[in-house]
């Protein structure tokens, strides 16, 4: 499993909680970003830079996600895609996308993207709080939790 972070929107508090599941459960994170990212030094966390540019990030992340790996990320066609292609999806939240959700969630933004283009200002989401980053970290452990049983079984 490799771990893909939409990073150039992903809050500084998640990409921490982040760094640290990396050494613990020795997976691969990877953020990806149209600007220079510090990131602590290790063997688990990795960069890549990417052109400036509308989707370049989220479409770098489709190209490289595999199956069972998972993308972190608040952009929910970006979610769409990386499901499509046998990945999980979690957004800084902790709330997991699923083939089963990601739908609904698709016309909700686009029924919200409509209102906002007619003018229509219904604000923006809460600011992330404590709540949020527990659920987060909460999913987060399981996600890999079941991975690392699986690593187990699978004797990689």
């Amino acid at each position: 499993m490799n771990i893909w972070v939409d990073a150039d929107a992903c809050p500084s508090v998640i990409k921490d909680i982040l760094y640290r599941a990396a050494e613990r459960a020795c997976v691969s994170v990877t953020l990806v970003a149209n600007q220079p990212l510090n990131v602590p030094r290790s063997r688990w966390i990795h960069t890549v830079q990417v052109a400036s540019g509308f989707d370049v990030a989220d479409n770098e992340i489709v190209k490289r996600v595999n199956p069972g790996d998972l993308v972190v990320t608040a952009d929910i066609p970006l979610a769409s895609e990386a499901i499509d292609k046998g990945a999980l999806a979690l957004n800084p939240r902790g709330e997991k996308y699923t083939s089963d959700n990601i739908k609904a969630r698709l016309n909700m933004r686009d029924f919200m993207d409509t209102l906002r283009g007619s003018g229509i200002h219904s604000g923006g989401p809460a600011a992330l709080n404590h709540a949020d980053r527990q659920r987060f970290a909460n999913s987060l452990d399981q996600i890999l939790a079941r991975h690392l049983v699986d690593r187990n079984a699978t004797g990689q």
